[in-house]
Order: structure tokens, then sequence, then C-alpha cells
């Protein structure tokens, strides 16, 4: 590669390496606040030595190598941690050409779900552990962390500088908690690789919409995690539900980056091994006849839409009817938007508006981008042109990601031609 390419390359490079560079370094020097400035530090040196010498032929191993040897060369400096020291460095390689491949499958793998059961610790609050987890593994940043979340940046940089000082002062270590005390953690570690796989499926910002790594990344985790706790039927659900959301991710891109919504793909392009993985997860909840909790609902849901063949044989009343459970056991206004889209499916347009309209009061959803396009969908299903092309262009306006703004711009002139039209 020319070092030309240096500033392209090292961003994408570091964009799917960080998350996985910091946990490796977590589990090393034990300190999350210093496991992310020697990741600065590993960033910083690619910088000056690739300006110098070129980029390497395998970026990711350079990176995960000299941030070992720079963790290493802390740990020396450490007198009181000399032990440990000589323990990490028996394994250092004596040359930097590593297997990325068989790093990035095995122990890193380790590593990462490591480090969300940290971040996940009960010493911390529910809304500490997602923000925390969600900004390491992910890579994101605070901005889009918050959006996430539906709240302001301010509220989630504190939880995350609190939720680090905690960690260091209660001594938490990083490790794969024992049979007994996973289930303290378990909810928060699937609402994390649930989010994760969200920020992949559907990305926060920047001008890709799908951003396979992160998807990748989930799949491998919740994966891991089920073979934790195969009896578990929440877990299961959540597998279940990335696996088969994961199924349509081809098919939900066209030619140029834009945006397919799920009645519009091509479902021959589905994955049917994903399919048929996620179907199977399903058929074991059923046969372990456990309280069907959220994920378990969500992964019914998204199995109605792997049925389907066409798009005009989903059964939406069974869909709006699961909706109707979900609300009632995980009430939250995300998933009364999704109820509305479900329920305007399953017996027409001005239904799905009667739970919409509400919404637009909620303070949570006051920036939601996704509040007005489903408005406007229905407003344009319902024949009110004028008003969903309104409602499309305050999604634009609102939406962070390139790729969904210019979807809903398009939107927006499509009903204004048909405005015209009907005038």
């Amino acid at each position: 590669m020319e070092a030309t390419d240096l500033p392209a390359t090292l961003a994408t490079v570091w964009r799917v390496e960080s998350p996985r560079i910091i946990a490796r370094l977590v589990r090393l020097v034990g300190d999350i606040d210093t496991a992310e400035e020697l990741a600065q530090d590993t960033f910083v040196a690619a910088i000056e030595k690739w300006r110098r010498e070129g980029i390497p032929n395998n970026p990711a191993a350079w990176l995960n190598t000299t941030a070992r040897f720079l963790a290493v060369d802390l740990i020396r400096r450490r007198d009181t941690q000399r032990g440990k020291y000589q323990q990490v460095a028996a394994t250092i390689p004596r040359t930097t050409e590593l297997d990325i491949g068989q790093i990035v499958d095995g122990d890193l793998a380790d590593d990462l779900l490591g480090l969300i059961f940290m971040s996940c610790h009960p010493v911390l609050s529910p809304d500490a552990r997602s923000a925390l987890t969600l900004k390491l593994v992910c890579g994101l940043n605070t901005g889009d962390v918050a959006r996430a979340f539906l709240v302001p940046e301010p509220t989630i940089a504190q939880r995350i500088v609190r939720a680090k000082r905690t960690l260091a002062a209660a001594n938490i270590r990083f490790e794969l908690p024992g049979p007994t005390e996973r289930p303290a953690r378990l909810d928060a570690v699937r609402e994390v690789i649930y989010l994760v796989f969200n920020e992949g499926y559907s990305a926060t910002s920047g001008d890709r919409w799908i951003r396979n790594e992160l998807c990748d990344e989930a799949l491998r985790l919740g994966r891991m995690l089920a073979s934790l706790t195969p009896n578990d039927t929440e877990t299961l659900g959540l597998l279940a539900l990335i696996e088969i959301q994961a199924s349509r991710l081809v098919a939900r891109v066209g030619p140029h980056g834009e945006p397919v919504l799920l009645m519009d793909q091509d479902r021959t392009r589905w994955d049917r091994l994903l399919i048929r993985r996620g179907l199977a997860l399903n058929e074991r909840i059923d046969q372990l006849r456990g309280t069907a909790g959220p994920y378990a609902l969500q992964a019914a849901i998204a199995a109605c839409h792997a049925r389907a063949t066409r798009a005009a044989d989903t059964d939406w009343p069974r869909i709006a009817a699961l909706y109707d459970g979900l609300a009632q056991i995980a009430p939250s206004p995300v998933v009364e938007l999704n109820r509305a889209v479900a329920t305007g499916r399953a017996f027409g347009p001005q239904a799905g508006l009667g739970i919409v309209r509400p919404l637009f009061d909620h303070p949570a959803m006051r920036n939601y981008h996704l509040l007005p396009a489903v408005a406007g969908d229905l407003c344009c299903s319902a024949g009110d042109h004028d008003e969903a092309r309104q409602h499309f262009l305050r999604a634009a306006a609102l939406a962070t990601n390139g790729q969904e703004r210019a979807t809903m711009q398009q939107r927006a002139v499509q009903c204004a031609a048909h405005h015209v039209g009907s005038a």
C-alpha cells in the first residue's frame, strides 16, 4: 500500500480494530482509562511510522502487536507489577509477523466478551453499563452513544466518566464471571450486544448505512454468549433475532449504498443459512418452554418476516399481536413506534397513526428521526401526501446518517409529486 493511502487506510483499520485493541489492553493492564491511552499511543505510532515507511501489508497485525509492546513497556515501568510483566512478556512473539485471523477469531473475541462482562458489572447502574460498553466495543463517539440512548450528549459523557471511575475504585477485574455470577450481568450484556448489532445494522452517523464489521462482531459475541448459557431463553432469543436480521444485510443496500426498506427487498438475496439458524433457535426456545421475554418476542417477530417469501405474505396481524405483548413487558417509545408500523400494516394506516401521534409529545422522541419517518410513511399510505412530505423533510433534517438523510429527502420529493398530481 502507498503512503498516500494513509489517512483512509488508518481510519478504516482503526474503526474496526480499536475496540479489539482496547479489549486486549484492558486485560493486560487492568484499567480502562490506561488501555484507552495506550490505544491512542498506538494510533499515533502508526501515523508516524507508516508515514515514514509506508503502510504494512497487515495493518491490523501491526496495530495489535504494537499495542501489546506498549502495554508491556508500561508494565515494565511499574515496579509493583514485575510479576505480571514477566508473565505477559513471556507470551510476546519475537517478531511482529502475526496471524491476525487467529487473533481476531480466538482470544481477542474472548477479550471483547470479557470487556463487556467487566463493563456490565452490577456495581454500575444499568444505563452506565450500556453506555460505557457501547462506546468501547463499537468505537462510537459520545454523541453517537447519546443518539442511541435518545438522551443529551453531556448526560452520556458524565455516565461514561463515572462508570470508569467506579470500576477503578472498586478494583473490578477483567474476567469472564463464573456461572453463579453471570445472571446478574446477563441483561446488560445482552443489551450491549444488541446495541452493537443495531449500530452495524443502521449506523447512527457517517456515509454508510450498514457497518458489517459490527454486525459480524455482534453475531460472534452473541454465539459465544449463547454457548456460555445454552438454556437461557432470552440469550437464545437475542441470538435468533440477530441471526435473522443479519440474513437481510445484503438485500438492505442498493447499488449506490442507499437503504432498501424491508418491504422493498429482494428476498431471494436473504441468507437462508442465517434464517435456518434463527428459526432453529426459535424452536429451541419453544422446547425450553421459558417465559417469553423481550428478545424472544422480537425473535418471533423476525421469524414472521423470515417465513414470508414475499412481502405480501407477511402475517402482519400476528406481528401486531406480538408487539402488543412486547409493549406490555418492555414498554418504550421505540417499541410503540414499531407497534404503530405493524398495526398500520395489519389494520390500516389510520390505526397506526393513532399510536404514532402521541409519541410526538414524548421528550425522548423529540429528535428521533424515525418517528417522523414512520409518520410520513403512514400518512403516505393514507393518501395525505402533503403531511407525509412535511414528516419526511423533518426526518431528513434529524437524520445523522448521510444515506438515511438522502432517502428521506427523496421520499419528500415523491410525496410532493403525488400532492401536485392529486391537486
